[in-house]
């Protein structure tokens, strides 16, 4: 598969989606990423919404099982950046053209997120490290990385020119107990 700018159509099969998992939870207090939601874990219930718009998933940052696993890149505890970083890298060896990013704390993801941050590179604007980039920039978001810069998602997506998405309705975002419980009684 070749890289270009911007998808052709929103061909699942050049997408290789990522769950960003490498966060120590230190808000949640626990290991937030195998929090019970609605009787699944928070990371079980995102993969299974990204494996039905990309080719092939992984989990970064985190060992799960189920799941094919790698390691943030450079090194562990960079921030989500870090977690990008490697799915960009692993998507590029691997011959897609984009991943599809979604952190293992996004809870309501849409069904057709693929198709609402079609063209890449696209972010969502209220929760950027949802996002769909070019397997090509993997060398940006290093350079970043390796830098004195801050480690930001939105650095990142200034750099390779990536648009800001507004969903209809944003995926909750849970950091805390509250977040959850919140989500839990009242919905997003």
């Amino acid at each position: 598969m070749s890289c270009c700018v911007g998808l052709v159509s929103t061909d699942r099969r050049l997408v290789m989606g990522a769950v960003i998992a490498g966060g120590k939870s230190t808000r949640f207090g626990s290991d937030k990423a195998l929090a019970q939601l609605n009787g699944r874990s928070l990371i079980d219930q995102v993969a299974e919404t990204l494996s039905g718009q990309c080719a092939e998933m992984i989990v970064v940052g985190r060992e799960h099982s189920g799941l094919q696993s790698i390691p943030d890149q450079p090194a562990p505890d960079m921030g989500p950046l870090g977690g990008i970083a490697a799915a960009l890298i692993e998507a590029h060896a691997r011959g897609y053209s984009a991943v599809l990013t979604v952190p293992c704390d996004a809870y309501d993801l849409p069904g057709d997120l693929l198709k609402q941050l079609h063209p890449f590179p696209a972010y969502v604007e209220n929760l950027p490290v949802v996002g769909l980039w070019p397997a090509y920039a993997a060398a940006d978001a290093l350079a970043i990385l390796e830098s004195e810069e801050k480690h930001s998602i939105k650095g990142f997506a200034a750099r390779i020119s990536a648009r800001a998405v507004q969903l209809a309705r944003d995926p909750a975002n849970i950091n805390t107990v509250a977040d959850l419980e919140r989500v839990e009684r009242h919905g997003i």
